[in-house]
């Protein structure tokens, strides 16, 4: 048996927890001024875009807690530690979206066919404060949305956000140019459709790790195949390729290999190692090098 690199690196959210530390005063601020502005206003668009600033400041909170509980080590009950709570909260945040998204519909359309007075005003300075807030959250948080499912949602959220606030600043301008108060059930509407497919896809994305499906880009033919091209090797079976958390891909395998590849194990287990670190980006793989004829003698193959 053969084992590629531990699990003691820090995950990729860890590398960007001081911005989510100044995201998240930031967002709860704007919260606060969101919240009162739509009570000022009368505003729906305005109070759809700060409970979705409510759950931004949940989940970026909930970001933080599970990058500190990803950092804490591993142990004899938990192998891998803690780093799957990342993937927990990025699915969390997406259910709440999802939910946010559907009040904010329903509500919108009932305001929709019966408008109610709006503040158009107070509503576009909201707005604003809104948007240069979130303009500044996206530009902390641009970097980590690439490395991170637990990143990506954070920016996710804050993109909406700022796309929640254009769309409630036009809104605004309407409202005030021609008096048209439903403009801010429409806007309401529009917010939460912004949402929905972004968060969707986040949903599936942390799902598939949580099924412990084969990671994005991995191909395990093309895995299979760069394995067999290695000296001695002849077979490879129970191949099976996963994510722990995101920039944590995972691997195993049974490698059938001839006899006298058995006496040199040590060399042949380093190029395989080697080939899928440096072919496939997987750090840490398991390998089980067996005879021909041993596979009889195990239980049931998956692949």
């Amino acid at each position: 048996m053969g084992h590629g690199h531990g699990h003691g690196h820090a995950t990729a959210s860890a590398h960007h927890r001081k911005r989510l530390m100044i995201v998240l005063p930031l967002t709860l601020s704007v919260l606060v001024v969101q919240v009162v502005g739509a009570i000022m206003s009368g505003s729906l668009a305005l109070l759809a875009d700060a409970g979705h600033m409510a759950t931004d400041g949940a989940g970026i909170a909930l970001a933080l807690f599970a990058i500190w509980i990803a950092g804490k080590p591993a142990s004899a009950r938990r192998t891998f530690g803690y780093q799957r709570a990342e993937i927990l909260a990025a699915a969390v945040n997406a259910v709440l979206l999802l939910g946010l998204s559907g009040y904010i519909l329903v509500e919108a359309v009932r305001r929709f066919a019966d408008p109610e007075p709006v503040g158009g005003t107070i509503m576009m300075v909201t707005a604003a404060v809104g948007l240069v807030a979130n303009g500044v959250g996206l530009w902390l948080l641009r970097d980590g949305k690439d490395e991170s499912l637990n990143l990506k949602g954070a920016y996710l959220e804050v993109l909406g956000d700022l796309l929640g606030s254009v769309a409630v600043l036009t809104g605004a301008i309407v409202i005030q140019l021609t008096g048209w108060v439903a403009a801010d059930a429409l806007i309401s509407i529009v917010i939460a459709l912004l949402i929905l497919p972004r968060t969707w896809k986040l949903l599936r994305e942390a799902v598939d790790i949580l099924l412990e499906a084969t990671p994005r880009g991995v191909d395990l033919a093309e895995v299979r195949k760069h394995l067999l091209e290695a000296p001695g090797v002849t077979d490879v079976h129970d191949l099976h390729a996963w994510t722990i958390t995101s920039g944590v891909p995972v691997m195993s395998a049974h490698v059938v290999v001839e006899e006298e590849a058995l006496t040199r194990c040590g060399p042949l287990l380093d190029r395989l190692h080697e080939c899928l670190a440096g072919h496939f980006d997987v750090e840490h793989s398991t390998l089980q090098l067996e005879p021909a004829g041993h596979v009889d003698h195990e239980g049931a193959r998956h692949h």
